[in-house]
C-alpha cells in the first residue's frame, strides 16, 4: 500500500509539472522562461486556472447566472461557486485543518449577485496561491494526509487535484456559453 501511494505522488508531481508545461502553451509565452522552481510554476499555473474562472463570471451575463443545460445539472453561479468552493477541501489539506461544512457548495443564496460570486472566486484563489507562497518548493513536496480516504499525498499533488478540478468545471461553463451563443472570453481573439 505504501509503495501504491508513493507511486500516486511521483505521478501527481509529474501531472502538476505537465499541468505547468500545458499552462505555459496555453498562456502563449513567446520567449523561453527558465523554471524558477515547483513553488512558482505551481503558483503560476493556480493563478491561471484562477483567472480563467474569474474573467468567466466577470463576463457571463448576470441575467443568465441560473441557467443551466439540464434540469440534473448545477446552474452557471453554482458550478463557479463549487469550484472555488472545494478548493478549500484541498487547501485546509494542505494546511492540516478541516474546511468548514458544505465548503465545496456555497448557497447561490449567500452569493446573489455578480460581484459577491467574483469575490468569493478571488479570494479561494487568493488563499490558495498565499499557501503555496507559503510551502514553497520543499513543503510543497511533503506528504499530507489527503482529503478523501486515508491516503497520504504532497501537498503539491493537492493543489494539482484542484486545478484539475477546477478546469473540470471551466469546461462545463464553456459549454453554458456555448448553448447561450457566447464565446467564453480565452476562446475570443486576443489584441497583438
Amino acid at each position: 500500500m505504501r509503495k501504491s501511494v508513493k507511486s500516486w505522488c511521483v505521478l501527481a508531481a509529474v501531472l502538476v509539472l505537465l499541468t505547468c508545461a500545458s499552462g505555459l502553451r496555453a498562456q502563449g509565452t513567446a520567449t523561453q522562461r527558465k523554471a524558477s522552481g515547483l513553488a512558482a510554476d505551481l503558483l503560476m499555473q493556480w493563478n491561471y486556472t484562477g483567472k480563467q474562472l474569474i474573467d468567466m463570471a466577470a463576463d457571463f451575463p448576470e441575467n443568465k447566472f441560473d441557467y443551466k443545460a439540464t434540469s440534473a445539472q448545477r446552474t452557471f453561479a453554482e458550478q463557479l461557486l463549487h469550484a472555488a468552493g472545494a478548493n478549500y477541501i484541498f487547501i485546509d489539506a494542505a494546511l492540516g485543518t478541516k474546511p468548514p461544512k458544505d465548503v465545496e457548495n456555497p448557497s447561490r443564496q449567500m452569493y446573489k449577485t455578480r460581484a459577491q460570486v467574483v469575490a468569493y472566486i478571488k479570494k479561494s484563489y487568493a488563499d490558495g496561491a498565499a499557501a503555496i507562497r507559503r510551502f514553497g518548493d520543499k513543503g510543497l513536496i511533503e506528504e499530507v494526509k489527503g482529503p478523501f480516504g486515508n491516503q497520504m499525498v504532497t501537498r503539491a499533488a493537492l493543489f494539482a487535484e484542484a486545478m484539475e478540478h477546477a478546469n473540470d468545471h471551466y469546461g462545463q461553463c464553456v459549454v453554458y456559453y456555448r448553448l447561450n451563443g457566447l464565446v467564453p472570453p480565452a476562446s475570443r481573439p486576443q489584441p497583438k
